[in-house]
């Protein structure tokens, strides 16, 4: 299969070519990147330098499947020639993952380049929507904190054992901005939290959530926050519990049932730390029962470039071809 990378030289361009690089049924034919059109991948990121390939302004030859990293807007833009052509792709920005265009419009602040396809895009996340994907021209790669978000919630809200008023509290490693926007001594020794009460990742959560509850849309507070390390989200996620009485052998039957034929979601035990994904697509999750308080708490637990970015967008790859949803992704974590 040959695939294309349009934006290579940003984080989810780089960790797209070094994952696909490795993958035993993919041929990287082309790669992208305005600032470094014309020089040799490895010379612009070096790292990749096994990768024999000249970055250019645009695609080049022929591709069975094309994987888009640019910034939201720009990515529907550039991918819309792509689509026309007949050829698959994965959108690992925002511009298909919201269904409405008003709703899009209200959180990007920018008109939708393509809403005509809003209705034709699966939206990315092969835990809930493997059938969707697998027919799809254009698959939605989910963002990282909804990743995250979303597979730590939606077993418990599909089974009914908790009430939709939600809070999410997020810390996100500082490579979730991209290259470049945050300063070593900005970041050193500090914590913060930003776009309080109107993240753009807000929609996207609800959106899915609510898609899977029984008792109508859920209510969302999310709050995310930047914290000096690389890589890494983790999420906390507080859910009241319906039933009081429910036990946390309940919860846990509950989850491991509904990730029972999910390679990449692990239901664990114990609170798990970002290093225990470090360069993984695995998700790791954590569901425990407060009975003080009457809530289900639950930590999700991910790489954000591999599983919240990069590495989903090969599962989803693998999953439109018919391949094997973990070929190519089976690399474990890095620890410490």
């Amino acid at each position: 299969m040959k695939a294309g990378i349009i934006n290579v030289t940003g984080y989810s361009g780089m960790e797209l070519a070094r994952i696909l690089h490795g993958h035993p049924e993919v041929e990287i034919t082309s790669v992208t990147g305005r600032s470094a059109a014309g020089k040799r991948l490895g010379e612009a990121v070096p790292h990749l330098g096994s990768i024999d390939l000249t970055i250019t302004e645009e695609l080049t030859g022929s591709v069975d499947l094309v994987f888009s990293a640019l910034p939201h807007a720009v990515s529907a833009e550039r991918l819309g020639p792509v689509l026309d052509q007949g050829v698959r792709a994965v959108d690992i920005s925002a511009d298909f993952r919201l269904r409405d265009p008003k709703e899009y419009r209200e959180w990007y602040k920018v008109d939708h380049p393509s809403p005509q396809r809003l209705g034709d895009a699966a939206y990315g996340l092969p835990e809930l929507y493997a059938a969707e994907v697998a027919g799809a021209q254009i698959v939605a790669n989910p963002g990282c904190y909804p990743t995250a978000a979303i597979l730590a919630l939606v077993p418990a809200i599909s089974a009914g054992l908790v009430e939709t008023d939600l809070i999410v509290d997020a810390k996100s490693g500082v490579s979730g901005a991209g290259r470049g926007k945050y300063p070593y001594s900005e970041v050193n020794e500090s914590v913060s939290a930003y776009s309080i009460g109107g993240h753009r990742h807000h929609p996207e959560i609800v959106q899915t959530l609510s898609s899977y509850s029984r008792n109508g849309d859920v209510r969302l507070s999310f709050t995310p926050h930047l914290v000096p390390m690389t890589r890494g989200i983790l999420a906390t996620c507080y859910a009241p519990l319906l039933d009081g009485s429910t036990t946390q052998g309940r919860v846990m039957e509950a989850y491991r049932s509904f990730y029972e034929d999910a390679p990449f979601v692990d239901v664990v035990g114990e609170p798990p730390m970002t290093k225990h994904t470090l360069g993984s697509n695995t998700c790791i999750i954590h569901p425990v029962i407060d009975r003080r308080s009457g809530r289900l708490i639950v930590v999700g637990c991910l790489d954000n470039l591999v599983k919240g970015a990069a590495g989903q967008a090969v599962q989803n790859m693998n999953v439109m071809f018919g391949l094997r949803e973990s070929q190519g992704l089976e690399g474990l974590a890095l620890y410490p």
